[in-house]
């Protein structure tokens, strides 16, 4: 099992990463809400993954820390809950926002979430309410508001492109996908940004 990953970012294509550690290049999937958080490309990265070993596939899943993991990984042990839809689902909402909503009783706001139904929602809130009762208080805590300058880099046409990617890699149907983006597009902004602003409008 490969369960933490130190090494320098080779390149960022969300919510995909390559890391290079040790001569290896690993790609790494990680939801929107840590992706926003690496630092730029040549910088060193530590990363905590999980690990998914399928007939047709190896993913690896990576996390900027051990609360975002856990919770991950709890949400996979949901019946009709894979790990796409759980990257999903970290990538609309923060793990404290995620924790709020299930806590509250909220359903309807993971409804919101891409591949998430009504009797989903309902599953999750029900089953993940018992899961956080044998947890800590203190798992979670609220993270700060990401405020990210927009870096000088790709053109708006190749930004909102990547963004569009991005958010069909996390389930949205492409349509609905380029009409999320193309509400919130203005000039200057990369894609992380976009892509964040419009999880952000959708909830």
């Amino acid at each position: 099992m490969i369960g933490r990953l130190r090494g320098i970012i080779l390149e960022k294509q969300p919510p995909l990463v390559l890391l290079e550690a040790a001569g290896v290049g690993y790609e790494v999937h990680m939801p929107m809400t840590c992706f926003y958080e690496l630092p730029e490309t040549g910088q060193e990265a530590v990363i905590f993954t999980h690990f998914v070993v399928r007939e047709d596939a190896q993913l690896l899943f990576g996390f900027n820390n051990k609360q975002a993991r856990t919770l991950f990984r709890e949400l996979i042990k949901v019946n009709g809950v894979g790990p796409k839809l759980a990257l999903a689902i970290l990538s609309g909402m923060s793990a404290q926002q995620f924790v709020n909503a299930v806590e509250r009783e909220e359903p309807a706001s993971l409804v919101k979430l891409p591949g998430i139904g009504k009797k989903t929602a309902e599953r999750l809130v029900v089953e993940m309410k018992d899961r956080f009762k044998g947890m800590h208080g203190d798992l979670f805590t609220p993270a700060a508001d990401l405020t990210l300058a927009a870096p000088a880099g790709p053109t708006a046409d190749d930004a909102e492109a990547e963004a569009v990617a991005a958010l069909v890699a996390l389930g949205y149907k492409p349509q609905e996908a380029s009409r999320m983006i193309a509400k919130i597009a203005r000039s200057g902004a990369d894609s992380e940004t976009l892509i964040r602003d419009a999880l952000r409008a959708a909830l």
